[in-house]
């Protein structure tokens, strides 16, 4: 005998909060300056950035993805006891587990809710972003509460001239709910291992456990190989999730890629054809690249900045380590 499963075919999702966290330390290029070998000139001409945000000691991981959420919340017109799932990425977390999310969870007062983190590095909040609205159009959830938290600068070498002046610290947050109209296009996403290389952790835990005396772990990036590929493949996964969105450039509201680089940013939304009309995300001007967190963080600016409103669509593209992407167009709440 078989039977059937019961579905929700005619329910659908879409972001009905957002909030963020910028840590209360703002950091100049000539800061930055003063510990590694460069000029103000070079790293704005390099990544477009003016200022990043680092967090004080009190600013932890869970501490400024909470404070993301429950503006988030706030937002949505929520409180904690309605969400049914959190949903923390990360690439930053120097605490393998418990789960990041389950720490939020509780501290937010969402006892009930499953938690559980993602780790897909700058492409995390697209991932979790795609997790929770199929969760949602499948009844499995009513709320999902999506966190993108990164300390970069747990991770990074400040010493590094590659690539210190680039990764920054905070955390953005969006509950996603149901909808009667589609709110969340279908996910494009994909990895390719075979550039692995270029963006990565130069050791691993294990052998500074082997022996203390090697230098602890740190993340490096092979820039140009990163832009390469970006530009070759996130930009036709870009127009992949318009098409499955149905929509064309013409009607986005919005463009807000992964806060990488003003340089690729621009070299994408130019490939992407997007008309003058479309306002492009360039938060890494002011924040950094702050890995998942990035593209929520450059959404709340866009919409407080009044350059986009709700009820716009927005095509996000988030693409990191790995080398994975995922990609879709959203409603912005």
């Amino acid at each position: 005998m078989t039977a059937g499963l019961l579905t929700t075919a005619h329910r659908h999702s879409r972001i009905v909060g957002l909030g963020t966290y910028r840590p209360r330390r703002t950091v100049t290029n000539k800061a930055i300056c003063e510990r590694i070998d460069s000029t103000e000139e070079w790293i704005e001409s390099r990544s477009g950035i003016l200022t990043r945000h680092f967090a004080s000691p009190d600013e932890t991981l869970p501490a400024m993805a909470e404070a993301a959420a429950a503006n988030a919340l706030a937002h949505a017109g929520l409180d904690a006891g309605q969400i049914d799932c959190v949903i923390v990425a990360s690439m930053s977390n120097l605490v393998q587990t418990p789960p990041l999310a389950v720490a939020v969870a509780h501290a937010l007062g969402a006892r009930g809710a499953a938690a559980f983190d993602l780790s897909a590095a700058c492409a995390g909040f697209c991932h979790a972003l795609a997790v929770a609205g199929d969760m949602v159009s499948v009844g499995s959830a009513a709320h999902v509460l999506v966190i993108g938290a990164e300390r970069m600068t747990d991770i990074v070498d400040p010493s590094d001239r590659t690539i210190s002046f680039l990764f920054a610290d905070g955390a953005g947050a969006v509950v996603v709910g149901p909808s009667t109209e589609p709110g969340i296009g279908p996910v494009v996403r994909g990895a390719d291992g075979s550039q692995a290389h270029a963006l990565r952790m130069d050791s691993d835990w294990g052998a500074v456990r082997d022996d203390p005396a090697l230098p602890r772990p740190y993340m490096r990036m092979d820039g140009r190989s990163v832009f390469r590929w970006a530009v070759s493949r996130i930009v036709p996964a870009g127009r992949e999730a318009m098409r499955a969105a149905g929509i064309s450039a013409g009607e986005l509201g919005a463009f807000i890629p992964h806060q990488a680089n003003l340089r690729m940013i621009e070299v994408m939304a130019e490939r992407l054809a997007l008309p003058p009309a479309v306002a492009v995300a360039d938060d890494v001007k002011h924040s950094g690249n702050t890995s998942s967190a990035s593209v929520p963080l450059a959404m709340e600016r866009l919409l407080q900045e009044a350059t986009v409103r709700s009820g716009d669509t927005a095509l996000l593209i988030g693409f990191g380590a790995g080398l994975n992407y995922a990609s879709q167009v959203v409603v912005l709440p």
